[in-house]
């Protein structure tokens, strides 16, 4: 991830207005304007936004920003921009850092800072966002934050909060393909739906448990094939004939390594 503080040079105001925050994995990006901004100091786009004491922008609303200070991907000579600076494919953030972030439209500019340069607030919000999210049994969604907090979110109360919500809740594949979006500040289904992570804790039910129950969990009660031949003093290939035999139940199958429960090893070890 990289990061960088926006400027703006119209304002009587010497920090940074916001951050923008580029995740070069998924080349995704966030914007977090700082809570002391009024809507008359942000940028138009985002004045919104400010108005309604939101400062976190999303995903959508930052690329459009980032569109209107950088070359269009469209343009007619692309390829020879390409060329002469070097670039083997177009990617907004690659121009956005070689103009500065600088647009005839405003007197906004970028300068890249360490996360060590956030401010504690935007620190503070992104310390909410998602750290794991996945779906139950009964088709809720269970999601864990960065503050360790856990919540179970049923899908029917996103109803209404998302358009999405309710053809999630009914294609239990889409569910299923749930994962955290860059930064965790959505959840993904599909590649393409993305829920952000304020709504799942705003109509999530809090858990009296912490995420660090399941990582402890995980690293407690979660065997590989090599540790559990272990427990048991067998082979691997003993092992596989019990699996076979389901005198035990592999938690997650792969092409080299299974993964067993403790308490069914401890089982089948007393047995």
């Amino acid at each position: 991830m990289k990061s960088y503080a926006i400027y703006d040079k119209a304002l009587q105001r010497e920090n940074p207005i916001g951050y923008l925050f580029y995740f070069e994995d998924s080349k995704s990006y966030i914007v977090e304007l700082c809570d002391d901004l009024d809507e008359w100091e942000a940028p138009l786009l985002f004045q919104k936004y400010v108005c309604e004491k939101e400062f976190t922008i999303e995903e959508g609303a930052t690329l459009m920003w980032i569109r209107e200070r950088v070359v269009p991907p469209g343009r007619q000579n692309i390829g020879a921009i390409l060329k002469r600076y070097k670039m083997k494919e177009y990617n907004e953030m690659d121009f956005l850092a070689l103009s500065g972030g600088r647009c005839s439209q405003d007197e906004c500019y970028i300068r890249e800072v360490s996360l060590e340069d956030i401010p504690n607030d935007i620190q503070t919000r992104q310390s909410k966002t998602l750290t794991e999210c996945f779906p139950t049994e009964d088709g809720a969604l269970l999601c864990l934050f960065r503050d360790d907090a856990v919540y179970k979110v049923e899908l029917n109360r996103l109803e209404g909060k998302h358009p999405d919500a309710a053809r999630i809740r009914k294609h239990r594949p889409l569910l299923d393909s749930v994962k955290v979006g860059a930064g965790g500040y959505t959840a993904v289904f599909d590649e393409s739906i993305k829920i952000p992570y304020k709504i799942l804790r705003q109509q999530g039910k809090r858990l009296p448990l912490v995420a660090k129950d399941f990582y402890a969990f995980i690293n407690r009660s979660v065997l590989d094939t090599t540790r559990v031949c272990e427990m048991l003093h067998c082979s691997r290939q003993n092992l596989a004939y019990l699996v076979k035999e389901r005198k035990i139940h592999p938690i997650i199958q792969g092409t080299k390594e299974n993964l067993y429960l403790r308490g069914e090893v401890e089982r089948l070890k007393a047995d």
